[in-house]
């Protein structure tokens, strides 16, 4: 998900890397921790963060600059080291709390930290500079030196529940630690904090900040302990510091302590909570105030396990680096939600208990829907079930399904309905089993209803003219209970609404609701009611264009609709959002003009001509734009989200080599280097479908459990699934470098194997453990394969 909250002077996506020098760990040859590099993302608004997480984690250690997610690589100064991050999303909330940094220099009246002066708590005044010399950044570990007060060195860990830092301080004596709660990342605002020196090693309190997107306030109870005591202390307000004071709490302000060293090194362990004040305390038993190389080893051992679920060979190092990374940043969400005793806070605003399975949190499901779900339920099944039974018990205690879900919150961030997409995606992959007819009824309630004005969910608020008249009025002066509502993107929410149906017409088909089943198909249709035959562009005819109340068409009042233009479409335009009908091929073939006019429209897209002679440029010159700028534009945006599987319609169209070869030059926006994610990462999205399409393989239309293959990146990957079976993709020859087609494929199940003229594969195939044997070739005239009648799967919905 990504906001235009940058306006149109925002930054313009990086798209060289000259000048950039990836951070390199010592290498350890054959440890997949090395093939990480947790930079990757933190510069030109990739929004990921390259300090120490666990996966899933409650909780993040990295450092905080002057970016609002947190931190970019070209900041001159660490104002601190927070403990809660969200890795690639778009709005300026984005955490950073509980900032702590340590420093040297006496804390009093007229000293180096004047206690007179409330200034001199603000955390960009006592910021310190920084070197990228040493600096490392890999999976549960990050490690940077301070070069101000004298030069520390500071290295952070994790468990799932706590952050760990070390600070080594090269200056002798009056050594600091500064644990600021007035203050977060940079435009995340701190309505209330408090802070209590408990005794001589431990001080807690909380935060209240406000939710992502414009949500409401919510509060983090924190304790962070020390491995040796503290010789003085004391707290600062707005009014200044006060030495000797163990308390300091109110509203939004400067606020923190202060709390002063006998020299290093100091070891401090955070541990946080939504809960209440005695959540810290679990978490802090449970998952133990342990040495810090003792929590590192841990920590990377279990990142070590998860990584290697995916084993690739071939390829250069920094395609290694980059496929990892990306895999990396799609294990990193959604967050633990739950104390290490079970509890967490409800949507109903009430304490419950997770028993036997872990509560997740945060959910950006209008992201997250198209790969990264699938991702989490083909590598861990067991993850997916309580991923799963998380957000059905949002709609236990909130009454209704989420779409952003931010710390037991509906942000109502984000358009369209990605909730079905995604739960059933999940039922499919089997995360359902035992609560099938529990999540449909939520579904059908979610599909067909809206919530009471009194609810703070908004749901699908287009659904009075969707289910009256086929498609969602277009009103930007709907009334919205957040940042968005579905009117206000009417074209884009319709067909975002039957895409939604589609997918649920499957799963009702299945659990015998034929009725049900054959209404929704027959709605997922509806999104025909937008196409507007008369409009005319770049020598096509015919586009998808809002309609208002009443079922005419929108016309601005001072010039002529353009399918070029953001009218009635989020964070998109008609060009891109046209696409967004794979549920119903030919359908949209027909509106058309037939499967030659989808070739011509699909290759001006993707501008497949110019990509052919030379990919790296092209997508650099006529598909790469500013990361927010997603209007007024006809090519692909591989920034956002809306057209990410558009490559795949070569495919579901029978020219299933053009997608290899978009694929492969898509490729070349991931790059091992600090802007090596092309628009926001989005909690994983992005990153999860650069491993999906470097694999060859990826999610069809939600509900079918189809995967559409292309050609692999690497000559080798085998996937570990959960059950104990390999899913083996071999591609011998296969280079990244250059565009490569698929001329033929054998697919079997370790056995045997046999000939495939098919671009897909099911999701049951993969889990029974498969092999999947691609010849290449770098002729596209030889790439005929999977282009004859059933090369490509059927249309879930079509008429």
């Amino acid at each position: 998900m990504r906001k235009r909250r940058l306006g149109a002077g925002a930054l313009a996506l990086a798209v060289v890397a000259t000048g950039l020098t990836p951070v390199v760990a010592e290498a350890r040859p054959g440890d997949v921790i090395d093939s990480v590099n947790t930079f990757i993302g933190t510069k030109d608004d990739g929004n990921t963060f390259p300090g120490a997480s666990a996966p899933f984690g409650m909780t993040q250690v990295s450092p905080i600059g002057s970016h609002y997610a947190g931190w970019r690589y070209d900041d001159t100064a660490i104002r601190g080291f927070g403990h809660f991050f969200l890795s690639g999303a778009g709005c300026w909330e984005q955490g950073g709390l509980v900032s702590t940094l340590p420093t040297t220099g006496e804390v009093g009246p007229g000293k180096a930290f004047d206690t007179a002066k409330p200034a001199t708590f603000d955390q960009k005044r006592y910021a310190s500079p920084y070197t990228h010399d040493g600096e490392v950044g890999k999976p549960g570990y990050y490690k940077v030196r301070l070069t101000g007060y004298g030069g520390i060195d500071v290295e952070t860990t994790a468990t799932t529940r706590t952050g760990v830092e070390r600070y080594n301080f090269a200056k002798s004596g009056d050594a600091n630690v500064f644990v600021n709660v007035g203050q977060a990342n940079d435009k995340e605002p701190v309505t209330a904090s408090s802070i209590r020196v408990v005794d001589d090693r431990t001080v807690e309190g909380t935060v209240e900040s406000q939710a992502f997107c414009g949500g409401k306030p919510y509060t983090t109870w924190f304790r962070t302990t020390f491995d040796k005591p503290f010789k003085s202390s004391g707290t600062w307000s707005p009014t200044g510091g006060t030495p000797g004071s163990r308390e300091s709490a109110g509203g939004a302000g400067l606020r923190g302590a202060w709390l002063n060293f006998d020299g290093g090194p100091v070891t401090a362990t955070t541990a946080i909570s939504q809960v209440d004040a005695n959540g810290p305390k679990v978490n802090l038993a449970a998952e133990r105030v342990r040495p810090f190389d003792q929590v590192r080893a841990d920590t990377q051992r279990t990142w070590r396990r998860e990584l290697s679920t995916v084993d690739i060979t071939g390829g250069k190092p920094d395609d290694r680096t980059v496929f990892y990374t990306s895999l990396y940043h799609a294990l990193l969400q959604p967050l633990t939600g739950n104390d290490a005793d079970g509890r967490y806070y409800g949507f109903d605003k009430k304490i419950h208990r997770a028993i036997g399975w872990t509560y997740y949190d945060f959910f950006s499901l209008w992201d997250t829907y198209r790969s990264q779900n699938q991702l989490l339920a083909l590598l861990r099944p067991d993850r997916a079930k309580d991923i799963a039974k998380s957000v059905l018990a949002i709609h236990d205690q909130g009454g209704w399904l989420p779409r952003w879900a931010y710390a037991s919150q509906e942000t109502n961030t984000m358009t369209g309905d990605p909730v079905t997409p995604f739960l059933v995606d999940l039922w499919r992959y089997g995360a359902l089993s035992g609560n099938e007819v529990k999540a449909y009824q939520a579904l059908l309630q979610n599909a067909r209803e809206v919530p009471p004005a009194s609810s703070p969910f908004q749901g699908r608020s287009g659904n009075p003219s969707y289910q009256r008249d086929g498609f969602v009025q277009y009103d930007p002066n709907f009334p919205k209970k957040g940042q968005d509502t579905d009117p206000n993107h009417g074209a884009s929410a319709t067909l975002e609404y039957a895409l939604g149906d589609c997918s649920l017409s499957i799963m009702a088909a299945a659990l015998g609701r034929k009725d049900d089943a054959k209404a929704l198909s027959e709605k997922s249709r509806t999104y025909r009611t937008l196409w507007d035959s008369s409009q005319k562009d770049r020598g096509f005819d015919g586009f998808f264009r809002p309609k208002v109340a009443g079922g005419g068409w929108f016309t601005p009042a001072d010039k002529p609709y353009s399918p070029q233009s953001q009218d009635g479409f989020h964070e998109g335009t008609s060009w891109q959002y046209q696409w967004l009908t794979q549920q119903d091929v030919p359908g949209i073939t027909k509106l058309m003009g037939g499967k030659e006019n989808v070739g011509k429209r699909l290759d001006d897209f993707f501008a497949y001509p110019d990509l052919v002679a030379d990919p790296a440029k092209t997508v650099r010159e006529k598909w790469v734009v500013g990361p927010y700028n997603y209007y007024n534009q006809f090519r692909y945006n591989p920034n956002n989200e809306p057209d990410l599987h558009a490559p795949w319609m070569y495919t579901l169209s029978g020219q299933p080599w053009k997608t290899s070869a978009v694929l492969r030059a898509a490729q070349t926006l991931f790059t091992n280097a600090p802007n090596g994610v092309t628009g926001n990462d989005d909690l994983g999205e992005m990153s999860a479908w650069y491993v999906f399409s470097a694999l060859g393989i990826y999610p069809g239309a939600p509900g079918t459990g189809n995967f559409l293959l292309s050609a692999p990146r690497f000559t080798k990957s085998v996937i570990h699934l959960q059950n104990r079976r390999d899913v083996t993709i071999t591609a011998g020859g296969a280079d990244g470098a250059k565009l490569q087609y698929v001329e033929s494929l054998k697919v079997g199940n370790g056995w045997w194997s046999s000939p495939s003229d098919r671009a897909y594969v099911s999701f049951e195939q993969l889990n029974r453990g498969a092999t999947l044997d691609f010849r290449l070739t770098a002729d596209a005239a030889k790439a005929t394969w999977a282009t004859g009648p059933g090369g490509a799967p059927a249309s879930p919905c079509a008429g």
